[in-house]
């Protein structure tokens, strides 16, 4: 089922009575802002004809309003093809990172990995030689500051990356559109990498993690200063992340022999993701 265009009003329109309508209707929807506009979506033309003349009847929300057919205003939620196409961008980075992670072999293709890492390296036996970041700039290869987002090792680091990007993604491409998505990503992707970087030194790191916790970051505090249905997350996913974090950061997962965990990435990714949603999410109060 397809995603309809219901309403489009001025951003500075507060919505946030209907919103609250439909939600306590449980009408499937998401708003996102298109330059100085918000967009109500649902599924289906049919639910939209009537969500429209249920704001034309209440458009500050009413607590004993009801849609006069609440069995079809409850459609199957869309299936796995319509919500790709709902999310254009967010399924264009998870294919490129599926494509990264077939050429580079899920990590074990030194010869491809060396072209997409944060520095160019050499391995003579088993020494691994980095050269200085300045030459590979100064050689036009600037990509080297976001492509080790792309570079997983192993296909566990690789579904568990692209499980949170397909959930985070798509709320802020919903949201903001994929404009946003895009800019936010290959922020978060720049200052992870480069905190990563100047936290360790020469060293081979990669994967979306710092940009997902630049992502949660950012549906974090947006949502705390202007809360609205996208970037409301599920109860006690932000402890469970921090929490994580914070295991991380103890060196006990590297004690345990699961590898090395890019932790310089994790924090900066969260700390740019937190100043974004405080810019964002202030912006969008304002606007309110």
């Amino acid at each position: 089922m397809s995603v309809v265009e219901a309403l489009r009003l001025p951003a500075q329109q507060d919505l946030s009575g209907f919103i609250a309508l439909l939600q306590r209707l449980d009408v499937p929807h998401r708003v996102s802002e298109e330059r100085d506009e918000q967009v109500l979506w649902v599924p289906g033309e049919q639910l939209a004809d009537q969500v429209r003349e249920l704001y034309a009847r209440y458009p500050e929300g009413d607590p004993q309003a009801e849609l006069e057919s609440p069995r079809t205003a409850r459609p199957v939620p869309p299936g796995f093809v319509a919500q790709l196409r709902g999310a254009p961008l967010t399924a264009l980075m998870l294919l490129v990172t599926l494509v990264v992670a077939g050429v580079t072999l899920l990590g074990s293709n030194f010869e491809t990995i060396r072209w997409l890492s944060f520095q160019d390296f050499q391995i003579q036996g088993d020494y691994i030689y980095f050269a200085p970041l300045t030459e590979s700039l100064a050689a036009g290869q600037w990509w080297r500051l976001f492509t080790p987002m792309l570079i997983h090792f192993g296909m566990l680091h690789l579904a568990m990356n692209a499980l949170w990007y397909w959930e985070l993604g798509r709320r802020i491409e919903a949201r903001q559109g994929w404009v946003m998505l895009l800019g936010l990503s290959l922020l978060f992707g720049l200052v992870s990498n480069v905190v990563q970087f100047l936290w360790s030194g020469p060293s081979l790191f990669g994967g979306l993690s710092g940009v997902l916790f630049g992502l949660l970051g950012h549906c974090w505090i947006f949502q705390m200063l202007a809360p609205n249905q996208a970037y409301r997350l599920p109860r006690g996913v932000v402890a469970m992340m921090l929490i994580w974090l914070v295991v991380c950061l103890s060196g006990l997962i590297t004690a345990l022999g699961f590898g090395s965990i890019a932790n310089g990435a994790h924090v900066g990714g969260l700390l740019i993701g937190c100043a974004t949603g405080l810019v964002g999410g202030g912006l969008a109060r304002l606007r309110r």
